[in-house]
């Protein structure tokens, strides 16, 4: 009877003090004495041994060694209750993922160079990237980056010279997106004002919108004819370009969207012709940016660069769309529903960038290193100042 020795062995290694018994005689095979011990070692019939007690143990490695050679379920007792295999109670609501909040100010009125952003509100890609956007429109085209330096708001968007200035300047932006990867301003002069050409501008008046349009537009205008600055008079007239030609307030405005204040003033009669800032010496850059402060970036890149998805995935949908998109665009802001940009949307459409993120260090480089030969910077700033990939 191995089997028999083996199991009272182990009853002997689980006993516990607490509990006792003894085994009744049993009757023997053949001939065997009832008093003889079995030659295999077993104890004699009708010796005390312990059984192990199922009451809670402190030693949990001898419950576990004990359930485990027993088999079966464990033993649900009021102190020691087996856990139950699924949850009792009603699943709790799952909490919505944290949304990201991001206030960004266009650099003017709302205009087809900004369909990305609409775009994206309208069809939900923001909202389905965990942002929500707040899109506000400045009250005066300096305001955006003074805001954006002063933490009022954590984007704004701009042009690439403008950039350049203003980081010269010791303001903490960087380019973190480009919208639109061409030029956009120009020389727009009427056509009755008897100027031939940029080098007969001496003694007018060109208006300007915004610093940069000063600082770079005109002055390598001036320089690359031989005009002395003070030779003309360049008022400020922030937004009011169109409204300043068409009361012949001025002669010409520098710094205009050439695909848009030409068309709008030919609605109103009012003929006029335009030259380009690659006419007037200035390299090629980027014409429309989107800034960060850039003592916030680390903590809202992640944001940002969902943001700045968000654009992409808007503008390949404009590009593969694009008479739904305008019907999206003027549904999204009515007040771009006027004759100019109707006409204007479909050259507007085509200078969208298509990767937004993407950075032409070239441009920045070759850039800077105008601004610099011609004394429009103190001093010659990298790269890594004043642009970035977000996604590296």
């Amino acid at each position: 009877m191995p089997s028999m020795t083996r199991y009272l062995a182990r009853m002997r290694r689980w006993a516990s003090p607490a509990l006792a018994v003894v085994l009744p005689a049993l009757p023997l095979a053949g001939n065997a004495n009832p008093g003889d011990a079995p030659a295999s070692g077993y104890p004699p019939l009708g010796t005390e041994v312990m059984v192990p007690d199922l009451a809670p143990s402190t030693n949990e490695d001898v419950l576990a060694d004990f359930e485990g050679h027993i088999g079966g379920p464990a033993v649900d007792t009021p102190t020691r209750p087996a856990a139950p295999a699924m949850a009792s109670g009603p699943v709790g609501p799952i909490a919505p993922p944290p949304v990201s909040h991001l206030s960004l100010m266009l650099d003017w009125y709302p205009s087809p160079r900004h369909a990305a952003l609409f775009v994206a509100r309208a069809l939900d890609m923001f909202a389905s990237r965990e942002l929500d956007v707040d899109i506000r429109t400045p009250a005066d085209p300096d305001v955006p980056t003074k805001l954006l330096a002063a933490s009022r708001v954590d984007l704004a968007l701009t042009r690439q010279p403008l950039l350049h200035l203003l980081v010269d300047q010791g303001q903490p932006l960087v380019r973190v997106a480009t919208l639109v990867g061409v030029p956009l301003a120009a020389l727009v002069i009427d056509d009755d004002a008897g100027i031939e050409g940029p080098a007969d501008l001496a003694g007018t008046r060109i208006g300007h919108a915004d610093l940069d349009d000063e600082v770079v537009l005109l002055a390598s205008l001036l320089a690359r004819h031989d005009i002395p600055r003070d030779a003309l008079d360049s008022p400020d007239l922030h937004f009011r370009l169109e409204q300043a030609m068409r009361e012949g307030r001025v002669d010409g405005v520098i710094g205009a969207v050439r695909y848009l204040l030409p068309r709008s003033l030919a609605d109103d009669g009012l003929s006029t012709r335009t030259y380009t800032t690659e006419a007037m010496g200035v390299p090629r850059y980027d014409g429309l940016i989107l800034v960060a402060n850039r003592h916030h970036l680390a903590q809202q890149r992640d944001a940002i660069v969902r943001l700045v998805d968000a654009l992409e995935e808007a503008t390949a949908w404009i590009l593969e769309n694009p008479e739904r998109s305008w019907e999206l665009l003027v549904t999204a802001e009515p007040a771009l529903d006027t004759p100019t940009n109707r006409s204007a949307w479909p050259e507007a459409m085509a200078r969208l960038s298509l990767t937004p993120a993407a950075l032409h260090r070239k441009r920045y480089i070759d850039l800077e290193r105008f601004l610099a030969d011609h004394h429009m910077v103190s001093a010659t700033t990298p790269v890594s100042r004043l642009a970035v990939d977000p996604n590296r």
